[in-house]
């Protein structure tokens, strides 16, 4: 069964899922937005019979302290420390990664610090790539360029809860998806400050478009174990962003499925099924 606990980390309140048996070799869940842990959780099962699997949330996000952003600065290496730090309290020698949205950025940097850590990388339309970033990324990248207040403002629109509705179901096939994900990611995402907080994510995630080349350099380098299983109809993250793993991995093993940005809502079984064959076949 899946067990729920909180960690204190850096002064900081870490809420993470656990599950399967701790003798059993780790898997490490990481979440994306507008989302948190609960995003896991059909998955968790059936990866807990054969193995130990821990899913945390980042500051700012479900269940983990969300402390105000004049005492904590919301970027994508300062998730990742408290992640890393989450992970040394719990003493993980080894474990495999489930990269998915800002889950990405965070697991390619823990990867990066600790190569000798990762096990495998399972990318769920986590992207390293240029090729891999949608129509909409343009005029994020104007917005980078040139920001303003009004552009930061324009994107409160991206944690509206018809946005985060939509995120969910587009590129899906009709009546597929619970609302339960959507609904709660709505309620995390609507509570007080939170919107500056999330802003200042958008902001930051060109420093991550800005890494790829050292996310590139880190898989030609280490040539980890990768399987990509893509949804898609994912309209931010497209396609090419999986198959362009191949070019620095020559063995990654693709799959693109018939479905949106959150495939694990429609598509959780086939995941689990593909991740537990891949891991299998390469010893873990």
């Amino acid at each position: 069964m899946t067990t729920y606990h909180c960690l204190e980390v850096e002064q900081l309140s870490v809420f993470y899922r656990e599950a399967g048996n701790p003798n059993k070799p780790v898997i490490l869940l990481l979440h994306g937005f507008p989302s948190a842990s609960h995003m896991f959780r059909e998955l968790i099962p059936i990866l807990a019979k054969d193995y130990h699997v821990i899913a945390p949330d980042y500051p700012g996000f479900g269940n983990t302290t969300s402390p105000d952003r004049e005492e904590f600065a919301y970027t994508f290496d300062h998730l990742t420390e408290i992640i890393e730090a989450f992970v040394d309290r719990l003493g993980f020698a080894k474990y495999a990664l489930y990269v998915f949205d800002y889950g990405a950025p965070i697991g390619f940097r823990l990867a990066m610090r600790h190569p000798e850590r990762v096990t495998a990388i399972i990318s769920q339309n986590g992207n390293v790539y240029h090729e891999g970033l949608g129509k909409k990324w343009a005029t994020r990248e104007e917005y980078w360029r040139n920001p303003t207040q009004a552009k930061r403002e324009s994107y409160r629109t991206a944690f509206a809860p018809d946005t985060i509705k939509n995120q969910y179901l587009d590129g899906t096939q009709d009546n597929q998806v619970s609302p339960d994900g959507y609904t709660l990611d709505i309620a995390y995402m609507s509570r007080p400050g939170n919107d500056e907080k999330q802003l200042d994510l958008i902001f930051d995630y060109q420093n991550n478009v800005k890494m790829y080349p050292q996310f590139q350099q880190y898989l030609r380098e280490y040539q980890p174990l990768l399987l990509a299983t893509w949804g898609k109809n994912d309209v931010s993250f497209i396609p090419a962003g999986a198959k362009a793993f191949k070019k620095d991995l020559p063995n990654a093993e693709i799959h693109l499925l018939d479905t949106g940005h959150f495939a694990l809502e429609t598509h959780a079984n086939e995941i689990g099924e593909l991740m537990l064959n891949f891991l299998k076949d390469n010893g873990i």
